[in-house]
């Protein structure tokens, strides 16, 4: 709050600083009539937009660093889920006895490919896919791709939800 603060009154700062040398470009150029200001006043108002200006700079790039920091962070927190998920992915695979064919099968369903473009991957006939899918909607428990991508999704969000550190709530303590 203290932080958002102090930025509005930054912003407020360049604002007024630009509008002065706005209107004293405009007042030369196109012949406005001002009460002219004393120079005191108005080298106190160039060095307080020369600094506000230098403050905005080092600001912008306060933020720009932050949110660099909060990409990198959350670049790393997706790799890590990815990881997680295929190391879900292989646990179960494990579980159900898939062979490496079915593996392969079952990956590249639930990374949504068809059963004709497995069957092109893999070099092999849609005939020989599709068995091999039913295999493993038989061995997972699930009568097909939906209900198979939606267990590593439950698996993930059951593992997500068990990294969060429980809170006290008053009625606890």
């Amino acid at each position: 709050m203290k932080e958002r603060l102090i930025f509005s009154l930054l912003l407020a700062l360049q604002l007024i600083c630009a509008s002065v040398f706005l209107w004293e470009l405009l007042s030369s150029l196109i012949g406005f009539s001002s009460r002219p200001i004393s120079w005191a006043l108005y080298e106190t108002i160039e060095i307080l937009a020369g600094v506000g200006l230098i403050l905005g700079v080092v600001m912008t790039a306060i933020l720009l660093r932050r949110s660099a920091r909060a990409r990198d962070k959350a670049e790393a927190s997706l790799r890590l889920a990815s990881g997680a998920f295929m190391d879900v992915l292989n646990e179960r695979f494990t579980e159900w006895g898939l062979t490496p064919a079915e593996r392969d099968v079952a990956l590249f369903s639930i990374k949504g490919l068809s059963t004709t473009e497995i069957a092109a991957l893999r070099q092999t006939s849609e005939g020989t896919v599709k068995a091999q899918t039913n295999a493993i909607y038989r061995k997972a428990g699930v009568s097909g791709r939906p209900q198979l991508l939606s267990l590593f999704i439950d698996a993930l969000m059951d593992d997500q939800v068990a990294m969060v550190p429980a809170t006290v709530t008053d009625d606890a303590a």
